[in-house]
């Protein structure tokens, strides 16, 4: 028999119910965006499927559970999905590699990081190897914090089209999405 597998739809639901004891049809019906009605059939068609059951508390109140098949598809899911997510980050990761390693041989050595995120850090990363050690990397709260031998690789969103006068910059969200879809159209 081949083994079931659950939508989108039918994922969240499993999520919401095995994140919340005691979740009710109306609360699951506000959290998946849908009407009563979509919410009932879901819970139907995974109470079927066996990643669902019901405990009735009294005459009017009915408590949904996950089954242990239903915590074994959410654990699965969510480790495909981790899993996904980082491999996407190493493909981030070596692309920052490919801009870093060839401003490297351009001669940059002073790196300003604007920005306090995850692709911040990543491009801090980066840098650390694909150079000899010989650069400085300084994180900054303030574009006026930037010195004017440095390179102020934008790190935050919003910054599409900002430039300070007679500083170098560069966006890094801006040029990971040209040389994405550079990569993707070659």
């Amino acid at each position: 028999m081949p083994k079931e597998l659950l939508n989108e739809r039918e994922f969240e639901l499993v999520n919401i119910v095995g994140a919340q004891l005691g979740v009710n049809q109306r609360n699951i019906s506000r959290q998946l965006r849908v009407s009563l009605g979509m919410t009932n059939m879901l819970l139907h068609r995974l109470i079927a499927k066996g990643y669902i059951r019901i405990h009735q508390l009294n005459k009017r109140k009915i408590q949904y559970l996950l089954t242990p098949k239903g915590f074994s598809e959410k654990l699965r899911k969510s480790i495909k999905y981790t899993v996904k997510t980082l491999n996407s980050i190493g493909v981030i990761k070596n692309h920052l590699k490919g801009i870093f390693q060839k401003l490297y041989q351009e001669g940059e050595r002073n790196f300003y990081i604007f920005g306090t995120s995850d692709l911040g850090l990543l491009a801090e990363m980066a840098i650390k190897e694909v150079s000899t050690g010989d650069h400085t990397i300084v994180f900054i709260q303030t574009l006026q914090e930037a010195n004017k031998d440095a390179l102020v690789c934008i790190c935050k969103e919003g910054y599409e089209d900002c430039s300070v006068q007679g500083q170098k910059m560069m966006n890094l969200i801006t040029e990971l999405a040209q040389r994405e879809t550079r990569f993707t159209n070659s």
